[in-house]
């Protein structure tokens, strides 16, 4: 992927672009702002065979009502980051393998959602022969609680928020004016013009 945008100074891949965090909020009048747009930093493990990049970290159900979980997000990386996993919470993080080295295998108690974003990584999981996997840009890869060899260049994971977590005031209004009190499946049927949430 060509790109003009610089590399971030902690990242050891000498091919990727450098990345940028984007985090949103809200003002004084519900409008949603950009809070911060701040350059990638990338921690190195294992002598350079890969580094994270920790994007956000939340508890769940996240608490949105004011910034303090970007705040406590905050504090937590300057104490050092957050292990491969949170007890009570979700970490958004970007991967970068070194080319040809070895899979770590390894299983976390958690729910993972990973994206290529760019190159190739082989996912190999300890079934056996053939549960192995060469997954490449845009492929995804849902890892439940699996023994597996790699981690994946990226997780996203999105979360509903209750209405009285949100700071805008009239968000349930909102959803009461989208509901039609039908139900498909687990999902309430909206009403036309409205998102689904």
């Amino acid at each position: 992927m060509a790109s003009n945008r610089p590399q971030n100074e902690t990242q050891i891949s000498s091919s990727l672009p450098g990345l940028t965090h984007h985090i949103t909020t809200h003002n004084k009048d519900g409008k949603a702002v950009i809070y911060s747009s701040d350059a990638a930093k990338w921690s190195s493990l294992f002598d350079n065979t890969m580094a994270f990049n920790v994007v956000y970290t939340n508890t769940s159900p996240p608490q949105l009502s004011t910034t303090s979980d970007i705040e406590a997000h905050k504090e937590l990386m300057a104490s050092g980051g957050p292990g491969l996993t949170l007890k009570s919470g979700t970490i958004c993080r970007i991967v970068d393998f070194g080319p040809g080295k070895e899979p770590l295998m390894h299983r976390t108690q958690s729910l993972d959602f990973g994206v290529v974003l760019e190159g190739e990584v082989e996912m190999g999981l300890d079934g056996g022969a053939g549960e192995t996997r060469r997954l490449r840009r845009g492929d995804v890869a849902v890892q439940r609680g699996t023994n597996h060899g790699k981690f994946l260049l990226m997780f996203s994971l999105s979360l509903r928020l209750s209405p009285e977590r949100n700071t805008v005031a009239n968000f349930e209004k909102s959803l009461a004016k989208c509901d039609t009190g039908k139900w498909l499946g687990s999902n309430v049927v909206r009403a036309p013009g409205c998102a689904r949430y």
